[in-house]
């Protein structure tokens, strides 16, 4: 008998510490995963910032270049230098700007001398008509390679190495390439493969000691980041978690753990937050209640995402809308939203089916095919129409891009109404969205809040509700707060509003009770 519980002493003991020891092992390979994917994300963001400054400075370079050619000043005096003088403070990266006559410059501030730079050969000739110079030996002045910009008589000239900050990360090698062209490397010797030869993510190679990096952004520009780094400073930033571990995993051992295996919780980014967030059915909608500004009874929603906290608090969408992007956490936000109205306000659908929400769709979300298919499917298993769901889309998302195109026009065969967002806060026009198929316009709300003030936007609102007019889309208001602001938008044939002189946004109980006092339209 003594023998036998020896055994089973034994056997249970071995079993515990095999468990334990398997246990470890699953540790330290969640420890390495998660600093793998720790380091994707410092990349990543950084490539992140790396390609918005890199195409922020870009456009904004090229909007100040045509701006130039709008000047009445005489070429040359000292009220035109002024003004270039002006648009160059500010802006850190513009090292000089010039006025040309044909090939001979004849002046300019910054920098630049008046025969210090002639490049010979442009890099890109832009429909537009804007002439583009990548950083090359031919247009180095001193130890600084220039990215050259021209339109029209006027030029700039950039110092490229502002848009390759790495931080403390000094034993980092990093490349930026714009459309595929060589920008700015840090450190200017640093020998870099080409982005097509890397790829994307993360990659360890132990046979030279190096982690080498690739991260890649899809916008008006092709931005690539790559990014090499020797392999003792990337398990050198995650050696105490490994540390830490293994302290955990020998507490184990040695305890032979018979309860609740504790150990230590790292402080997660916010991107890893929201993505928990929203796989755990954190992010949720409230429903702002689009009016007829005529009759002011209702015909809609719109479904506002919100992110509550374990602890209770509420993270403004201003604040995890940008980290969702930056993580790609967009197209999941747009589904965890969706499920929302079709379960709380199905009974109310069902029975007014005159009413819709309206959902916002991210710039992703028209990236990806199964996005129709996941829509119509989910639609389906409600039992509601098509028309129940409209789509709002933001105008940076219409920005030059055939799949969007393809995308808009197969929603509204499945009979979605699509309406562009934010109008007048990006690059587009009017008459480009013409190229689209669109039912609806949403007005900003800075041109809302414009009305009746005197200020420049507030003349611009009448054009953006003509034209719209003359594209056969229909109008809506946000950001409605006043009775006047109602009467005016009125009086200038704009069809719908939403803004807090309506309602604020309400859950799915509060909305389905604004309904039953205000009616349906």
């Amino acid at each position: 008998m003594r023998r036998r519980r020896e055994r089973l002493i034994l056997g249970i003991s071995l079993a515990a510490f095999a468990g334990v020891a398997t246990m470890f092992a699953s540790l330290l390979w969640y420890l390495q995963r998660e600093s793998l994917s720790a380091e994707e994300r410092l990349v990543g963001g950084l490539a992140a910032t790396l390609g918005a400054d890199a195409e922020a400075m870009i456009l904004d370079t090229r909007q100040l270049l045509m701006e130039f050619e709008q000047l009445t000043e005489p070429r040359c005096s000292p009220e035109h230098l002024q003004r270039l003088q002006q648009a160059a403070i500010g802006r850190k990266y513009i090292r000089a700007i010039g006025h040309w006559r044909a090939t001979d410059r004849q002046c300019g501030v910054g920098f630049l001398q008046a025969q210090a730079l002639r490049p010979a050969r442009a890099d890109r000739i832009y429909d537009s008509g804007v002439i583009a110079w990548w950083p090359s030996p031919q247009t180095q002045v001193g130890d600084v390679q220039l990215f050259l910009m021209r339109y029209g008589d006027h030029d700039v000239a950039i110092d490229p190495r502002d848009l390759l900050d790495v931080g403390p990360l000094q034993q980092r090698q990093a490349g930026l390439w714009v459309e595929g062209l060589p920008f700015v490397q840090f450190p200017r010797d640093a020998e870099l493969p080409a982005p097509r030869t890397v790829p994307i993510g993360l990659t360890l190679d132990r046979v030279r000691g190096v982690a080498v990096s690739r991260f890649s952004r899809e916008g008006e520009l092709a931005i690539d980041i790559v990014a090499i780094e020797p392999l003792d400073s990337f398990w050198g930033r995650y050696a105490r978690s490994l540390a830490v571990g293994s302290g955990i995993g020998l507490l184990l051992l040695g305890g032979f753990v018979y309860g609740l295996v504790r150990y230590t919780r790292y402080r997660l980014s916010m991107g890893t937050l929201l993505r928990k967030a929203v796989a755990r059915g954190r992010v949720r909608a409230m429903y702002q209640p689009v009016v007829d500004l005529r009759s002011r009874k209702c015909v809609g929603a719109e479904a506002l995402a919100r992110w509550k906290m374990d602890g209770g608090d509420t993270v403004p969408p201003d604040e995890f809308i940008p980290i969702a992007e930056r993580e790609g956490l967009m197209p999941e936000i747009t589904l965890a939203v969706l499920s929302n109205p079709l379960k709380e306000l199905r009974p109310l659908l069902t029975q007014e089916q005159r009413l819709s929400i309206n959902l916002n769709v991210s710039p992703e979300d028209l990236k990806a095919e199964q996005f129709v298919q996941t829509l119509a499917e989910r639609l389906a298993a409600s039992g509601l129409p098509e028309r129940s769901i409209k789509l709002e889309i933001t105008e940076r998302a219409l920005v030059n891009t055939d799949l969007a195109r393809s995308m808009i026009r197969r929603l509204r065969e499945r009979g979605h109404e699509v309406a562009v967002d934010d109008f007048g806060t990006g690059f587009s026009s009017l008459s480009y969205l013409s190229t689209f198929e669109l039912d609806w316009l949403k007005i900003d709300k800075s041109f809302v809040d414009a009305i009746g003030t005197g200020a420049a936007t507030s003349h611009v609102i009448v054009h953006v509700i003509e034209m719209a007019r003359s594209l056969g889309l229909r109008t809506v208001a946000e950001g409605v707060e006043t009775e006047e602001q109602v009467q005016w938008l009125i009086e200038h044939g704009v069809d719908l509003g939403q803004g807090f002189y309506f309602s604020r946004p309400l859950t799915a109980e509060q909305f389905t009770e604004y309904v039953s006092v205000k009616g349906v339209a």
